[in-house]
């Protein structure tokens, strides 16, 4: 007789999560910082050039404004600050040559490339990337178009009137109906027919660093009319120091060559949030628009998951968690599972997890392993006596066996669980306690996976099968049956 092995597979090992394409990161990871470095001789040429240019400059721009101040007040005089009902004529030639007199104190030379059409082809400019206020120089380009503005620059000395001038859409964040009502005014001017000049809108809604166009908002489309493109650049690096430097040349074109992500102004928000929890600020950048689409998550879940990112990776450099601080987070000893688990919301295997990791990880991977049945398992399975409630001794003897947590380390976690303090643990306390703190189901089910394929591996070496005989016909016959078997 003779032993032989049968010819079968293992099961091959399944991950929950595949890596999909699009929740990768960006082309560019942070649109919102910039990082100029000038050597010393460019920091030479500024000193230099700014002591006689910045007083130069600002004695121009001083007579500049001294003229353009007065036009202004006369042309706004006894016009409603709010509620426009009809565009203002007669004006917008003359404040348009101040405002490009204006720029050209400040050293700037615009090429325009392209043609603008009218009004009536095309009811809004859509200008973007946005990264400075010398952006508005567009408007005086444009000939003066409406501009969408917050009501508080109204109120801005000098400024405020020159605003005011251009009649804008106004926006404030005190009123609630603010954002339904400025929409409804775009849309009556866009749908005018060429009685009102045409909206320029900024639809990035805030400032980039030019590295890339982020997520535009939907304000410009929303009236279903023609928009017509207008693109910045800014060949001179220097922009931001443009009174130190004798000229900056800027185009507006018809093609930027730079990638587009999906960033958006909420990025911004959660990177100032990051920055209040102790976090580098950009640890807060997730790309809210592709993340809040893919996963359907509101601002507020972000905010929140980005708390309990900031609860684990306050004391870890640079905002990113390491398999050693998520154990310590979650009182666990690293083992088999808990690697597991680290690696699955570890998508670019770079051995950390950084918040945006964090949120896809929570909501793909532990939301949906947090349902009543993998709670009621759970809860059985620790509850060993079957009386519906969960000792200290029965939590720790089950901890201890399966992931190999000292009854020291488990206190605190008990202590945490048990909200009443009655010294075990119920149903009702097992689930609140999972629903905030969903790792521990998916930990749970790792776990029960890994034990399973474990199992199943190890059973596979002694499934031998007894075969008699040892005529080489017979052998032959297993042979073959064993091929069909296969």
């Amino acid at each position: 007789s003779a032993l032989r092995p049968r010819t079968a597979m293992p099961p091959q090992r399944v991950f929950a999560l595949p890596r999909q394409q699009s929740l990768l990161l960006p082309a560019v990871i942070n649109p919102f910082v910039q990082d100029t470095k000038l050597s010393k001789a460019a920091v030479i040429k500024c000193v230099l050039l700014g002591i006689f240019l910045v007083p130069l400059r600002a004695i121009l721009l001083s007579l500049v404004l001294m003229v353009t101040w007065p036009v202004s007040v006369i042309i706004t005089f006894k016009h409603p600050l709010k509620g426009a009902t009809e565009p203002m004529r007669g004006w917008r030639r003359v404040m348009a040559a101040l405002g490009r007199a204006y720029y050209f104190c400040m050293g700037f030379r615009v090429v325009v490339k392209g043609k603008q059409v009218s009004s009536s082809e095309a009811p809004i400019l859509a200008v973007a990337p946005h990264s400075t206020f010398f952006d508005g120089i567009v408007c005086i380009i444009a000939g003066l178009p409406s501009t969408v503005s917050r009501v508080e620059n109204l109120a801005t000395p000098i400024f405020g009137r020159f605003v005011r001038c251009l009649q804008p859409v106004l926006v404030s964040r005190k009123d609630p109906d603010s954002r339904k009502n400025t929409i409804q005014e775009i849309d009556s001017r866009a749908k005018s027919r060429g009685c009102w000049p045409q909206v320029l809108i900024f639809p990035e809604g805030t400032c980039t660093n030019r590295s890339c166009l982020i997520t535009f908002k939907q304000g410009a489309f929303i009236p279903g009319v023609p928009v017509q493109p207008v693109l910045i650049r800014y060949p001179n690096r220097l922009v931001s120091l443009q009174l130190k430097t004798v000229h900056a040349n800027m185009s507006v074109c018809s093609a930027l060559g730079v990638p587009v992500t999906d960033h958006t102004y909420e990025d911004c928000r959660l990177m100032i949030s990051a920055g209040e929890l102790t976090l580098p600020m950009e640890a807060g950048l997730v790309e809210f628009t592709k993340i809040s689409r893919k996963l359907q998550l509101k601002w507020d879940s972000v905010r929140k998951e980005l708390e309990g990112f900031a609860a684990m990776a306050r004391s870890c450099k640079g905002g990113r968690i390491t398999v050693g601080e998520f154990a310590t987070f979650l009182r666990l000893p690293i083992n088999s599972a808990l690697e597991e688990l680290f690696a699955l919301f570890d998508r670019n295997g770079d051995g950390t997890i950084d918040f945006r990791e964090y949120v896809i990880g929570v909501t793909i991977l532990c939301r949906p392993a947090n349902t009543e049945d993998v709670l009621q398992m759970a809860f059985k399975l620790f509850d060993t006596d079957e009386d519906e409630k969960i000792t200290r001794e029965e939590f720790t003897a089950l901890l201890r066996s399966t992931l190999g947590v000292s009854d020291l380390n488990m206190t605190k976690l008990f202590k945490e669980i048990d909200a009443d303090g009655s010294g075990f643990i119920t149903f009702s306390e097992f689930q609140s306690f999972a629903m905030k703190h969903p790792e521990y189901a998916k930990l749970f089910t790792t776990y029960l996976e890994l034990q399973r394929y474990q199992a199943i591996q190890e059973a596979l070496p002694g499934d031998l099968e007894l075969s008699g005989g040892t005529d080489s016909g017979d052998r032959q016959e297993d042979s073959t049956s064993d091929k069909k078997d296969d």
